[in-house]
């Protein structure tokens, strides 16, 4: 396919799509949304790219391999949820860090929540580009 419209408008899509996903990971504490659905819109902004440009220039503009991101997502996952044995919670209890808090404010909460959906989202992310990224090689 080489329509010079189709490319040129996926070049600004993905990067809006990736920075929707980017916020859909962050809002899903409080309301719908999270790591999955996040790694999900990310992820379509590359199949995209793919779809237009090529296979080979959107692993390109990836730069890091997709099994590698999944596999870093999923340590991290696992990681925030053995976390909580360190304190002697069960697995996958929310710990919390308030960076900056003082006795008159409450700072920035940092949860292994939070860390256990960034593994989520990259687990996610990194699954659909690999398989999409296979296909697309196979035709």
């Amino acid at each position: 396919m080489n329509s010079v419209i189709l490319r040129a408008g996926t070049r600004y899509l993905t990067g809006l799509l990736l920075i929707f996903s980017v916020y859909m990971l962050l809002r899903g504490h409080n309301e719908p949304g999270g790591g999955f659905i996040g790694g999900l819109i990310g992820s379509t902004g590359f199949v995209l790219f793919a779809v237009a440009c090529g296979t080979a220039d959107a692993r390109r503009a990836l730069r890091v391999d997709p099994q590698s991101i999944a596999m870093v997502g999923l340590g991290l996952a696992l990681l925030s949820g053995l976390f909580a044995a360190f304190f002697g919670d069960d697995l996958f209890t929310g710990q919390w860090l308030f960076l900056g808090a003082t006795e008159t404010e409450k700072g920035l909460p940092i949860s292994t929540v939070l860390a256990f959906d960034i593994g989520v989202y990259l687990v996610v992310f990194g699954s659909v580009l690999t398989l999409v990224f296979a296909m697309e090689e196979e035709i």
